[in-house]
């Protein structure tokens, strides 16, 4: 599953997933967060409680196929992924998808389409995780921020709470077919209130959100290198 931000387009959204997806989640959850703490030493810090409601997007550095698990263990609320809708095709595993409120994307239609999705995703009260960076890094830095999230928590007037991941590219490299044990540790930052943001153009917003993310990074690797 890839949170990355859409270039492509969305196909209509799951139902809510109700009982049986909060049971599902919670189960996985419990039996993630274990494996979680014990192979990866995985650790997160918050500057400030993560909104309990309302629409939020949570910003994310993307380091490995790890993030989208990594970011809903650490969270004290449900976050939605984006997915290829193609996922959905086998009917058990989209079911399951579903229940954790995977957001379909269309790869083969248009952005605006996608774009509409994630907004009516975010203007129903969901916390929805996008990575800027478009995909996986292959150096383990940030890179470059693309701009459909500005336009995404503009239009929707949600806020934006930005968060580094470290490690995870060490546990798990673009080159690697699987996961390796490691230490990971998250980085939550301030949060961007909606009103800030409206008042922001686009290409400010970017610069703001760029700045966050590696002021996060930069504290989250001083403080995973104090661990060792």
């Amino acid at each position: 599953m890839n949170a990355a931000t859409p270039e492509p387009a969305a196909d209509s959204q799951p139902s809510s997933p109700g009982l049986i997806g909060k049971g599902i989640y919670d189960l996985l959850w419990v039996l993630c967060r274990t494996l979680g703490v014990s192979l990866f030493g995985f650790r997160v810090r918050f500057s400030q409680p993560l909104p309990r409601s309302g629409g939020l997007l949570v910003l994310s550095s993307h380091q490995s196929h790890l993030d989208p698990l990594l970011l809903g263990l650490a969270s004290p609320r449900r976050l939605a992924n984006l997915a290829r809708s193609s996922l959905f095709r086998f009917k058990p595993f989209g079911a399951l998808i579903a229940a954790l409120d995977a957001v379909p994307i269309n790869r083969e239609s248009s952005t605006l389409a996608a774009l509409k999705t994630v907004i009516k995703k975010l203007q129903s009260g969901a916390a929805v995780v996008i990575f800027p960076e478009g995909t996986r890094t292959a150096t383990g830095q940030l890179g470059e921020l693309k701009s459909g999230f500005a336009l995404m928590a503009k239009r929707a007037r949600v806020p934006i709470m930005p968060v580094a991941i470290v490690g995870a590219w060490e546990c798990w490299p673009r080159t690697h077919l699987l996961p390796r044990p490691g230490r990971i540790r998250l980085e939550f930052g301030d949060l961007i209130p909606a009103e800030e943001i409206a008042k922001l153009d686009e290409r400010a917003l970017v610069e703001l959100c760029t700045a966050r993310l590696h002021e996060l990074d930069a504290r989250a690797r001083a403080a995973r290198q104090q661990r060792r």
